[in-house]
C-alpha cells in the first residue's frame, strides 16, 4: 500500500520559515517525480513546485520562486519545501503527490498539512 505522510506545516508569522516534509512509503521512490501542491480556502488547488525523480532538476512556481525550495533525500524517502518569506497569501492545505512519469501524471497523494502564516 502507497503512503505519502506530510509533515511540518503550522501556523507562522509573516516572514517566517517552515519546512514540509514528505516521507513516502510502498513504493520505490527513486524512480518516481515529486511535487508539492496547495490549496487555498476557494481556490483552485496549484503547483507549488516539482523535482525529477534523481533531484536533478527542480522547477518552482512564479509566486514561490526565491522563496521556496524542494529537494530530496532518496535514501530516506523523503521529500522536502523549504519555505522562506512566508506571506499571508500563502496560507493552504499543502500535498505532496507522486508520479512516475509526466505522461501518468501524479499517481499518489499525501493527506495534506495545514499553513497558515498570520501578518
Amino acid at each position: 500500500q502507497v503512503q505519502l505522510v506530510e509533515s511540518g506545516g503550522g501556523l507562522v508569522q509573516a516572514g517566517g520559515s517552515l519546512r514540509l516534509s514528505c516521507t513516502i512509503s510502498g513504493l520505490t521512490f527513486g524512480v518516481y517525480g515529486m511535487g508539492w501542491f496547495r490549496q487555498a480556502p476557494e481556490k483552485e488547488r496549484e503547483i507549488v513546485a516539482s523535482i525529477t525523480w534523481g533531484g536533478g532538476v527542480a522547477w518552482h512556481a512564479d509566486s514561490v520562486k526565491g522563496r521556496f525550495t524542494v529537494s530530496r533525500d532518496n535514501a530516506k524517502n523523503t521529500v522536502y519545501l523549504q519555505m522562506n518569506s512566508l506571506k499571508p497569501e500563502d496560507t493552504a492545505i499543502y500535498y505532496c503527490a507522486a508520479r512516475r512519469n509526466a505522461v501518468i501524471g501524479y499517481q499518489y497523494w499525501g493527506q495534506g498539512t495545514q499553513v497558515t502564516v498570520s501578518s
